[in-house]
């Protein structure tokens, strides 16, 4: 096991309630300072609906140049604006959409009087050309969440489950959903720190789990490789993945919800957190906990 006893005075400071770290096929490090219970991965989420396009890509159900105009055409309003009509589902994925804001933020969900979440997210002016202004956004995943489900015929955990949870061994959970029942991709997936971890696990071997190819090397390698610059870090986004030190890439969580994948040390480290600063809790997991390994 790691040796992680300075880092451990400072995690419970930070209110980290578990983390776990592989190297290779190894656990190394496991300890919790709360009960291990699945709770809210918030934005963490964002890259299972990543993993899930990925699988509808896959199976020829996506197309990321399809433009959104032809994907959502029901939805479109009837004068969509330049920008709209140049949005292809790619740009849902990079956080590059066009608007000016987010929306579907978790402040303003549970008072929206809007019903129809799809339509509400299109009618929104699109003002800079898609692909090149990155603005954090729920839109973006949350309509291709809905794409996918749309295609598939169902929500995505029942699309996730044959394809992802039942291999990786993550039993049925609950994810949240819009007025309409459809699950909002862009974050409230209920995890344990341990079935995080196995999302890392997956991206580390390109989508390989117990010698089964889950999910494409392409797919994996396109997805978590900087797509677009960003204003939040240097290490630049992907689709709906962030990239991060030392060539790492990870799912991040609102409060401190990483599942941290570095390739340069085939090391993989999970935490969950109710911590109001997580830009030191990055830095010290990236830095202090990653020189250890």
């Amino acid at each position: 096991m790691a040796d992680l006893k300075e880092f451990e005075q400072k995690a419970e400071e930070l209110r980290v309630l578990g983390m776990k770290i592989s190297v290779g096929q190894d656990t190394v490090y496991e300890h919790y300072w709360d009960e291990d219970c699945r709770r809210n991965i918030y934005s963490a989420s964002k890259s299972f609906t990543s993993c899930a396009v990925g699988f509808a890509v896959q199976e020829g159900l996506i197309d990321l140049n399809e433009r959104l105009i032809d994907a959502f055409a029901e939805d479109i309003p009837a004068h969509p604006d330049e920008n709209l009509q140049k949005a292809t589902v790619k740009d849902l994925l990079t956080m590059t959409l066009g608007q000016e804001k987010g929306f579907l933020m978790g402040t303003q969900r549970p008072r929206m009087e809007e019903q129809d979440w799809v339509k509400a997210s299109l009618a929104i002016p699109f003002v800079y050309e898609p692909g090149t202004h990155f603005v954090y956004n729920n839109v973006g995943p949350y309509l291709a969440g809905i794409l996918v489900q749309r295609r598939a015929g169902c929500d995505l955990l029942a699309y996730l489950t044959p394809r992802l949870l039942k291999p990786l061994g993550i039993r049925r959970t609950v994810w949240e959903v819009d007025p309409f029942g459809n699950t909002f991709g862009a974050g409230g997936l209920f995890l344990t720190v341990s079935e995080l971890h196995k999302l890392g696990l997956l991206y580390l071997q390109d989508g390989c789990w117990n010698g089964r190819q889950l999910l494409s090397k392409e797919w994996i390698r396109e997805s978590t490789r900087k797509q677009v610059e960003n204003n939040q870090n240097p290490y630049g986004y992907g689709y709906l993945f962030w990239g991060g030190r030392h060539n790492s890439f990870m799912a991040n969580g609102k409060y401190g919800q990483y599942t941290m994948v570095f390739r340069d040390k085939a090391a993989v480290i999970s935490l969950m957190a109710e911590s109001r600063n997580t830009d030191q809790l990055e830095a010290i997991i990236a830095d202090e906990v990653y020189g250890k390994l």
